[in-house]
C-alpha cells in the first residue's frame, strides 16, 4: 500500500512537471514562424542540396531501385530458364530411342 502511494505521488509530480514545461513553452512555440521559413533556404546552395535530397528520397519512396533490380533478376532468371530448356531438349533428343 505504501509503495503504491509513493508511485502515485511520483507519477502526479512528474505529470505536473510535464504540464508546467508545456505551459512555459507554448508561448515560445507560438512565436515561431507559421510557414517554417527561417531564412536559410534563400541561399542557392541550400536549395540545390534540398532539391537533390528530395529527388533521392522520391527515388527510394517510389521504390524505383527495387523495381529495376527485380526486373533485372526476372530477365536473368528467364534467360537461365531458356538455356536450361534448350539443354534438356538436346539431352532428350540424344536419349530418344531410334
Amino acid at each position: 500500500m505504501l509503495i503504491e502511494l509513493i508511485v502515485l505521488i511520483i507519477f502526479v509530480c512528474s505529470l505536473g512537471g510535464v504540464l508546467l514545461i508545456l505551459v512555459r513553452k507554448v508561448s515560445v512555440i507560438n512565436s515561431l514562424p507559421q510557414n517554417g521559413s527561417t531564412g536559410i533556404r534563400e541561399h542557392r546552395i541550400i536549395s540545390e542540396i534540398e532539391s537533390k535530397l528530395k529527388n533521392a528520397i522520391n527515388f527510394f519512396e517510389k521504390q524505383i531501385f527495387l523495381h529495376k533490380f527485380l526486373s533485372f533478376i526476372k530477365v536473368m532468371v528467364l534467360k537461365i530458364e531458356t538455356r536450361i530448356d534448350h539443354l534438356l531438349h538436346k539431352i532428350r533428343q540424344k536419349n530418344k530411342p531410334k
